[in-house]
Formats: C-alpha cells, sequence, structure tokens
C-alpha cells in the first residue's frame, strides 16, 4: 500500500484528507502545534533538517502539502511569518520530497492572481496583490524549481466544519444564528470549496498519478454576498442579517483582496474526469454532514 504524508493534518483540509486518502493508502499525518490524530508525527515546515528526518523516517511515495499560513491579514501584518511558512516552509518540503523521491501535491491558492479578470485557468499570468498570495506564489515557484514531478492544485475559499476554526461559511451561520448583523461584499467574487471536495479532488490527482498544474475549486463563481445568502438559505438562516456592500467600504480589510480570482475548473475535469460540486450540492453536503 502506498503512503502519503499530509502535513497540516490537523487543519480544516488536513483533516477532510487524512480521512478520504485512508481508503485506499496508507496516511501519515503530520501536525506543528495540536495533533488531530492518534499516529500524527510533529514536524514543523519551517524547520528544514526536522522535515527531512520526518520525511525519511516516514519514506512516503507522496506528499500533500496543505500546511500554510492562510491568515490574509497576518500575513500582510506579520510578513516574516508568512514568508517562513508559506514560502521557506515550502521550499522545506520541496527539498525533502526531492531528496527522497517522493511526488509533491502542492495547495496553492486563487490570490495568486491580481482579480482583473476571473475565471482563471492553468495558464494564465499569476499577479497577486496582497503578501498571502506572493507568498504562496513563491511557494509555487519553490516546487517547480526543486521537484522534477510534482502537482500544483490551486483552490478558493476553501469552508466546512472543523472543530477549532472558523472559515467564512462557519462565520456566516455562527452570525446568522446569533442574531448578528453582518456586511458582505457584493463585488468579491470566488470558487467557494468545500474542503472534502478538495480532498477527494486531491485523491483523484494522487490515483491518476497526474502532474502540472490544477484549479482544485468549486464549479461555481459566486459572490461574497450570493455565497453568504446561499448559506442562509440552505441551513434557513435569517437572510435580512446580511447587507450587501461594496468592497472598498470593508474597513476591516488590511490586505488588498483581488477582485474576481474565480477559477475555471475545465482542466481538472476533462483530464481527471472530476465533477467538482456546484454551490447547492456542496451545502447540502455541508448541513447533512452538521455536528451534532
Amino acid at each position: 500500500m502506498e503512503r502519503v504524508l499530509v502535513t497540516g493534518a490537523s487543519g480544516l483540509l488536513g483533516c477532510k484528507l487524512v480521512k478520504a486518502l485512508s481508503e485506499g493508502y496508507e496516511v501519515i499525518p503530520t501536525h506543528n502545534t495540536h495533533p488531530a490524530h492518534p499516529s500524527s508525527k510533529r514536524m514543523d515546515i519551517v524547520d528544514g533538517d526536522e522535515v527531512l528526518k520526518v520525511l525519511e523516517g516516514a519514506r512516503p511515495e507522496w506528499v500533500v502539502h496543505a500546511a500554510a499560513e492562510t491568515n490574509v491579514e497576518k500575513c500582510e501584518t506579520d510578513k516574516e511569518l508568512a514568508w517562513s511558512v508559506n514560502a521557506e516552509g515550502t521550499r522545506n518540503v520541496a527539498s525533502a520530497c526531492m531528496k527522497i523521491g517522493a511526488k509533491l501535491v502542492y495547495v496553492s491558492t486563487d490570490y495568486v492572481f491580481d482579480g482583473e479578470k476571473g475565471h482563471y485557468s492553468e495558464d494564465d499570468e499569476a499577479n497577486p496583490v496582497n503578501y498571502y498570495g506572493v507568498t504562496k506564489l513563491e511557494g509555487e515557484r519553490f516546487v517547480r524549481e526543486l521537484c522534477e514531478d510534482f502537482i500544483i492544485a490551486r483552490t478558493s475559499v476553501l469552508y466546512g466544519w472543523h472543530p477549532s476554526g472558523m472559515n467564512f461559511a462557519t462565520w456566516v451561520i455562527d452570525s446568522l444564528k446569533s442574531g448578528r448583523r453582518i456586511s458582505v461584499a457584493q463585488d468579491h467574487y470566488n470558487s467557494p470549496t468545500l474542503a472534502e471536495d478538495l480532498a477527494e479532488m486531491i485523491m483523484r490527482i494522487v490515483e491518476m498519478n497526474a502532474s502540472g498544474v490544477y484549479h482544485a475549486a468549486g464549479s461555481e463563481r459566486v459572490s461574497r454576498y450570493d455565497f453568504a445568502m446561499k448559506i442562509a438559505e440552505t441551513f434557513e438562516l435569517d437572510k435580512l442579517l446580511v447587507t450587501p456592500v461594496k468592497m472598498k467600504d470593508l474597513k476591516v480589510w488590511l490586505a488588498k483582496r483581488p477582485r474576481d480570482s474565480s477559477l475555471s475548473v475545465d482542466k481538472i475535469r476533462r483530464e481527471l474526469e472530476v465533477s467538482p460540486l456546484n454551490l447547492n450540492e456542496a451545502l447540502k453536503r455541508m448541513k447533512e454532514k452538521r455536528p451534532k
């Protein structure tokens, strides 16, 4: 049975990856501060020697690199941290993969694009507008430079249930359940992606022994406001609590956001025969998996 090592296995995507991949692979979860699995190994990706030691001990055929600093505001205010985790950390993982002969799947982001165009294909030029996007793009560069055989899987607005972390969907649900009014941008477009769906797409990438760059995201381009309204509708919450605003009026943002960073999933559909979920399908699935 092939071994797959997952970095960031305690995070939203990492937890879903461990569950999905366990059906057909020997999975080696790794964490930095909070183990979410009994067999999880501690590995700080910023420490290159530690990364190499763990990978040499585990000898995986595949590494899925899901560990990252994904807080866009934090990346803008603590650039040293963002660089060390997203750029140097990825370099350490890619270098260790090259040394032991493991194939790397690097989870990247729609925020490598500037948002001027939308519906980005894998061949479109990256041009990030915030430091989070800069560091993730540098991660991509290290993967390309250090690994002969790799996959870069770009995703967008990851959401789903996770015991210790909030994401856009769970923030909307929590806010509306509590009767709090929320302001959401109606001119900010992405391709929201259910974490389970992304985990299954990555499992398909591994199964097919794919290579290169793939956009692995939800199948719909949608504004954050329409996403919030669809969440309210699905979970039977009060839509009147959601106020549409323009991006420029959201004073809480320190980091600039790309206006339309939606991703085309035509390539992954065509080449790997996967069917990324649309918003209705994904939110229905999320509702069915709601924690008791």
